[in-house]
């Protein structure tokens, strides 16, 4: 079959066929992938019926790893796979997550506009959800282009920001919520990290924002102005003409570039249904700033 993509949204998104991911690609169907991402940012692949193993092995295709357990996950209650990031609402019996579980109230930040890993020091390239048990009642991902909010600032915006550091902390995220439950030990390994608020993506070489939920603050600013600042670029960046809502079906597998997006889930009734989503995720290059020293 041959590969086609078709477009979802003006500036964001890609509907593509032709690829199977239960198999090994080859070089030029991992080509296609790639320029897809380029091109759309996410891609929408359907009908991906594919098991735990065969999408560590289709991601492998794109780059390492990253380790995709959260700091707030502690081993012997992984349900999944360290390579993956769990995004369900269940336990490892497959019952539905207390509203008062803890992963269950650190997973709500879910629902903050993010980049994933922006809170590591190496970040995330791409992002692989596979839509395992998806629900029809809310629950969809939303996406936003931070090429195309970059490019609609204004001279006087994108020359102040062009050299702009932020710090980014799972912390900072999970305060908004009021979720502070800590250990000593998960506070040393969410030690705030530096990224650049502009970065030019490697291969496209188009300039896109560096936003998360996951920045406290801007180097060298006072954090009250440095917050309200970074509030002011969100809701700039996540205006509804640089955003693709994806409504899941089951067995989609969803693949999003994390140096030209940010995405959010939308809330559904996780006390009564269950939503299995698994993620994999590839890392970047490299940081994108120099880190403070130790």
């Amino acid at each position: 079959m041959a590969i086609e993509v078709h477009p979802l949204t003006t500036h964001i998104g890609g509907h593509m066929t032709g690829i199977d991911a239960r198999r090994p690609l080859t070089p030029a169907e991992v080509d296609a992938v790639n320029a897809g991402m380029d091109r759309y940012a996410v891609l929408v692949l359907p009908g991906q019926d594919i098991t735990d193993e065969q999408q560590v092995e289709f991601s492998r295709n794109f780059g390492p790893l990253q380790n995709g357990a959260n700091a707030t996950e502690r081993r012997p209650q992984l349900r999944l796979d360290p390579a993956f990031a769990d995004v369900s609402n269940i336990d490892k019996s497959g019952a539905v997550l207390a509203r008062d579980d803890r992963r269950r109230m650190a997973s709500l930040g879910n629902r903050l506009w993010h980049s994933d890993a922006s809170f590591r020091v190496i970040p995330a390239r791409y992002s692989l959800l596979s839509g395992r048990i998806v629900v029809t009642d809310g629950g969809n991902t939303e996406f936003a282009d931070m090429r195309a909010a970059y490019d609609a600032l204004d001279d006087r915006t994108k020359a102040e920001i062009e050299d702009l550091i932020c710090e980014h902390s799972q912390i900072f995220s999970r305060n908004q919520l009021g979720f502070t439950e800590y250990t000593p030990e998960e506070r040393a390994m969410m030690k705030p990290v530096r990224h650049r608020l502009v970065r030019t993506h490697p291969t496209s070489g188009r300039k896109s924002l560096f936003l998360s939920a996951h920045i406290g603050g801007i180097v060298g600013w006072p954090r009250p102005e440095a917050m309200a600042f970074v509030r002011d670029l969100i809701e700039h960046a996540t205006q509804s003409q640089f955003v693709y809502a994806h409504r899941w079906t089951q067995h989609d597998l969803v693949i999003w570039d994390n140096r030209a997006t940010m995405h959010r889930v939308r809330r559904y009734d996780d006390l009564n249904t269950v939503r299995d989503l698994r993620r994999t995720t590839t890392k970047s290059d490299g940081p994108t700033a120099a880190q403070e020293a130790a």
